[in-house]
């Protein structure tokens, strides 16, 4: 296809894993050893953010200190490894992967989960070779996906950003798309409410076939 075909990032937490599930009740148990209330799907995807501190200000009605902060994100992520092992593709992600690839187009997947956890997921659901690289978040950094797509982009040789698609289902995926010149496509199944998704000027679909047409029709 050479160096101006299309080219697909693909986000995976919310995207092509569908762990929303496991992220509210991760969240949820969280909460409880803080003493904070539970919080439901709707509600938490109105109010999530990136960076994630401004999620729990969000909540709190201020930013949590760097003490309680360590502690939230401790007890997230505990709880969460423990049911992501559960957690299956979304529905169709799988055979979508495997034509884009069949076709001859190219994809890779960026994320901030953490990139040692990653990589041995994704191999679990047997869909590593279906992408030029798969980069997860290197540092503690809170900060959003930017940065990352920059040096991820920067790793892809040969794929110009005017010919990139970001595929997520979070506002800092397009906006993270939009930093390097790069467009984006937002999918409702994950973290965020269709409201605030439309909020970003990006087309917002309903499902990952979806997503990956309407791609096909912005590059």
């Amino acid at each position: 296809m050479g160096t101006h075909a299309k080219h697909l990032v693909w986000d995976w937490n919310g995207t092509l894993l569908d762990d929303i599930g496991a992220v509210i009740g991760a969240t949820n148990a969280a909460f409880a050893e803080l003493g904070l209330e539970a919080i439901t799907l709707e509600r938490y995807r109105e109010l999530y953010t990136v960076p994630v501190p401004k999620f729990y200000e969000r909540l709190m009605g201020r930013l949590p200190t760097e003490a309680e902060w360590a502690v939230m994100d401790t007890a997230f992520h505990r709880h969460y490894w423990a049911r992501a092992e559960g957690c299956g593709l979304t529905a169709g992600a799988a055979e979508l992967l495997a034509a884009r690839q069949e076709s001859g187009f190219t994809q890779s997947l960026l994320s901030l989960a953490p990139h040692a956890e990653l990589i041995p997921l994704v191999a679990r659901h047997g869909i590593t070779e279906r992408f030029l690289r798969v980069d997860g978040r290197t540092d503690n950094s809170t900060d959003g996906k930017s940065g990352n797509m920059a040096r991820h982009l920067a790793a892809l040789d040969g794929v110009p950003a005017e010919r990139v698609v970001v595929i997520g289902d979070a506002a800092d995926d397009a906006v993270a798309a939009l930093s390097v010149g790069a467009r984006a496509v937002l999918y409702t199944g994950g973290s965020h409410s269709r409201r605030s998704l439309e909020s970003v000027g990006v087309p917002v679909v309903d499902s990952l076939a979806e997503a990956v047409a309407v791609a096909d029709e912005l590059v």
